[in-house]
């Protein structure tokens, strides 16, 4: 695990082992800041199968910084409704809202087939020359100095369901700066750092069934739950069809029974039966997949070891109940990536890492609490236990009802690069469109990404000249932002901006290259002293050429 001290001199700047959607989009990521990266999957060619179905608004938002808009993409589907949690009889127990908008602009929940989806970031990231990805290539160890990462790497072969060594294949090794682990629940570079998950313990085995109806399939509405201690189930889309104009796909997952074994449970006859009081048959749809998986809960305690550092189900797993499993390791992605800029830039040391895994662990653990949670709710098969739980949460959600439904969103990030005791930090900002130098749109898309300091009219530039010349060095943005006519450099087309700041009394606010809030003030000289706490929780210093 060691190397003895080199020249800092790199076959690449990134190595990222597994190339899934966090590792693709680690890799675009990087790629498109100019770093040279090279990705490697034991796998010669994509899984063709559906995993992924859904994504939440923050992860569209991600999605839209390589072009990918979950609003007008044909293979990307929402459904304006709410994920209903009902009885055996049909009462409803609760609902969660992925029917509404968030306060970034994007949906709270979309639906999406994830092969579809890998093929178009595997698309992005072949077109940018400064990546490599060697697909059919596993990193089989690596060792590391202060100062790089030695990456082996070996060609693999399938043999059945599973990629091994290819006996007289090639075999070679990398050195780069940094790793990133994205190879998935089995992580190879997890094993090689000595790193065990803390374990919640909680497994249930499910069947997993994927298929495309030969003609559209509505429910009412469309993803639901059936909390029945007969058999749990769940019934929610699975993204567009296989081709333009084909219905939406259906998923449906059934809890195995106790006593039931994943053999039986996962024959096809068993699938078909199970189907069948949804009017689905063989003669009406085409069974894409049917597998028995292990609904499971763990995380890492430590997520970076030295110049290593692991992002998605290498560092965490989590029930699907919440459809957060994906989104939680394209949020690691897009964390990490903006630190590890910084690193490669000299503007900070790599120990800028730490703060990846201090604020991305707790709000992980979040969405893994809140997944077990309502998993707890639906994994019940003792008739009386349901039977309570059933007249518990009716009671709950008529008490509530007023308020609507629960929100999926409410984890924080933890310690790191924002100001503690702000109440809006270390949560998604606020977008909307705007119109900025003749163009409209998004604020993302009109004025820019990357570290970004929002001010009202009125109330220009907060930050001193030191400051503005280190924001400068991250590539920070300033602008203001408000109505026609108060003299912003961005229009506020929508007003939420305006109405934003002065519901909250806010007159500057920073932003993240993630879209997490890193500051607010309602003065300059809060926001000089804000400013000050972000550069110090990140140890940024000006390159010793500007100094």
């Amino acid at each position: 695990m060691s190397l003895q001290d080199t020249p800092t001199a790199t076959d690449y700047d990134v190595a990222v082992s597994g190339l899934g959607p966090v590792g693709l989009f680690s890799a675009i990521l990087l790629g498109r800041k100019g770093y040279r990266v090279i990705g490697f999957d034991r796998w010669p060619t994509p899984y063709p199968l559906p995993r992924a179905v859904t994504f939440d608004h923050e992860i569209a938002r991600i999605l839209n910084v390589i072009g990918i808009d979950a609003d007008a993409d044909p293979a990307i589907a929402h459904y304006d409704s709410v994920y209903r949690w009902q009885n055996a009889a049909g009462e409803t127990l609760m609902e969660i809202d992925w029917k509404n908008t968030a306060h970034d602009g994007w949906r709270n929940r979309y639906w999406f087939s994830q092969p579809a989806l890998e093929a178009r970031l595997r698309e992005v990231a072949a077109s940018l020359p400064n990546v490599t990805l060697m697909p059919g290539f596993e990193v089989q160890d690596f060792e590391q100095s202060t100062d790089l990462v030695r990456v082996s790497y070996r060609e693999t072969v399938v043999q059945g369901i599973l990629a091994v060594p290819k006996e007289d294949g090639q075999a070679g090794s990398v050195t780069a700066r940094f790793l990133i682990g994205s190879d998935g629940a089995n992580s190879t570079t997890r094993q090689r750092l000595g790193l065990e998950p803390a374990d919640q313990e909680f497994y249930y085995d499910w069947l997993v069934v994927d298929l495309q109806p030969e003609l559209p399939l509505v429910y009412d509405p469309p993803h639901y739950q059936v909390c029945d201690p007969a058999r749990p189930t769940t019934v929610v889309p699975g993204g567009p069809g296989r081709n333009p104009g084909d219905p939406d796909r259906r998923r449906w997952e059934f809890m195995a029974l106790p006593g039931e074994s994943r053999e039986e449970l996962g024959r096809p006859e068993k699938v078909w039966e199970l189907l069948r009081p949804f009017d689905v048959t063989p003669d009406n749809a085409v069974l894409e997949r049917a597998v028995v998986w292990r609904f499971q809960a763990k995380h890492l305690e430590q997520w970076r070891v030295g110049r290593v550092a692991l992002a998605g189900d290498a560092a965490h797993l989590m029930p699907p109940f919440a459809g957060e499993g994906m989104c939680a390791g394209l949020r690691d992605a897009n964390n990490l990536c903006w630190r590890l800029d910084l690193a490669l830039r000299g503007l900070a040391d790599p120990s800028v890492l730490d703060g990846y895994c201090s604020e991305r662990k707790p709000h992980v653990k979040w969405y893994i609490d809140f997944s077990v949670g309502i998993g707890k709710v639906i994994c019940v098969t003792d008739e009386a236990e349901a039977a309570e739980r059933d007249r518990r949460l009716i009671a709950e959600h008529q008490e509530h009802k007023a308020r609507g439904p629960i929100s999926p969103h409410e984890a924080v990030l933890g310690p790191g690069a924002w100001v503690e005791g702000d109440e809006h930090a270390g949560k998604p900002s606020v977008q909307s469109r705007v119109a900025h130098r003749g163009a409209a749109g998004r604020f993302d898309e009109v004025v820019g990404r990357g570290w970004t300091l929002i001010s009202a009219p009125g109330h220009e530039q907060p930050l001193s000249a030191e400051q503005q010349a280190l924001f400068a060095e991250i590539d920070g943005t300033s602008v203001t932002v408000g109505a026609a006519g108060s003299g912003a450099d961005v229009i506020d087309v929508e007003g939420v901006y305006t109405a934003w700041m002065r519901a909250h009394d806010v007159t500057h606010l920073l932003v993240r290259p993630d879209f997490y809030v890193a500051a607010t003030a309602a003065t300059g000289e809060q926001m000089r002293r804000a400013f000050d706490r972000i550069v110090e929780s990140l140890s940024l210093r000006m390159p010793t050429a500007a100094v």
